[in-house]
């Protein structure tokens, strides 16, 4: 792994908050085992490994019962890990997929049957190199057949720029971690503004995620994130996420690594309520990944 990277705790402590039974730990990530699951030529970091098998053992200690598997960009478009992550799981896990331009039917169905529902499209500079849109249009039209849902990654500097392509997407869409905002700004400020105006299309999602990177106040309380993910929650109460983002790629730039457990003791902070709680852990994550269960 790079010299500067820091490898996720070891040992996190059980949480006090106990998630209902059910709960979906709605974005993380599997790291190799490189040895396996080579990473990517054109990666701009190199991660340590972080096995389903890690994951897993995670979830069972914080509480939850399933897991959504999110693809990263050290591995590029080979998603042979992810996936691998979601046979291992027995139908508990799902997946968000990273996929080219060039993909077939064939791997788009495999990837399906193995239980990936969206794929990921990243705008986040320092580690990917954004495509012109047409590029994303190509692959919409070639995930439509699945039902697959968009999930999209950027800085809150670039929704003005994006403004127009996104809400133009005919999908589900996913917004990873509030669209990163500056959490030293106020939440009742003009660029949160924008984002609750975004996240009034009935098609937008919200992953209320990442304390620990977006937080200018620190561990282990992370109190500025708190009214930025606790308004989502409270206007948008059927259409967020919550997640851990294990084991929490880049947090070199940070200088901290977080407890996990940490992390699930803010839940209640986000979303007061149990009814809060139960559509942010339980009801949203099943309906979009798991809608066959919902609907039996």
């Amino acid at each position: 792994m790079d010299a500067d990277w820091l490898p996720f705790h070891p040992a996190p402590t059980a949480p006090s908050y106990t998630p209902p039974p059910g709960a979906v730990d709605a974005h993380c990530h599997v790291f190799g085992p490189g040895d396996r699951f080579p990473y990517a030529p054109e990666r701009k970091y190199t991660p340590c490994d972080a096995s389903a098998a890690q994951l897993f053992a995670l979830r069972d200690r914080l509480g939850f019962s399933r897991n959504v598997v999110v693809q990263a960009t050290c591995h590029g478009t080979d998603n042979a890990a992810m996936v691998d992550a979601l046979v291992q799981s027995g139908g508990m896990a799902r997946g968000v997929a990273t996929v080219g331009a060039g993909i077939g039917e064939d791997d788009l169905a495999a990837m399906h049957d193995a239980g990936v529902r969206g794929v990921r499209f990243n705008y986040v500079k320092r580690l990917v190199d954004p495509k012109p849109d047409a590029y994303y249009h190509g692959i919409i039209e070639k995930i439509a057949a699945h039902g697959w849902h968009i999930v999209v990654y950027f800085e809150a500097a670039d929704l003005a720029e994006k403004w127009d392509f996104f809400t133009a997407l005919p999908t589900t869409v996913v917004v990873d971690h509030m669209g990163r905002p500056d959490l030293g700004k106020s939440p009742d400020g003009p660029e949160f503004a924008q984002f609750l105006r975004f996240m009034e299309r009935d098609n937008i999602w919200s992953k209320v995620t990442c304390p620990e990177r977006l937080s200018r106040s620190g561990p282990p309380t992370y109190d500025d994130f708190v009214p930025f993910a606790r308004a989502l929650v409270e206007r948008f109460p059927d259409r967020v996420l919550w997640g851990t983002d294990w084991p929490h790629p880049n947090l070199n730039m940070v200088g901290h690594m977080p407890d996990d457990g940490w992390l699930v003791d803010m839940i209640p902070r986000i979303a007061p309520t149990d009814d809060l709680r139960r559509r942010l852990l339980v009801d949203n994550p099943m309906r979009l990944y798991w809608p066959e269960e919902v609907a039996a």
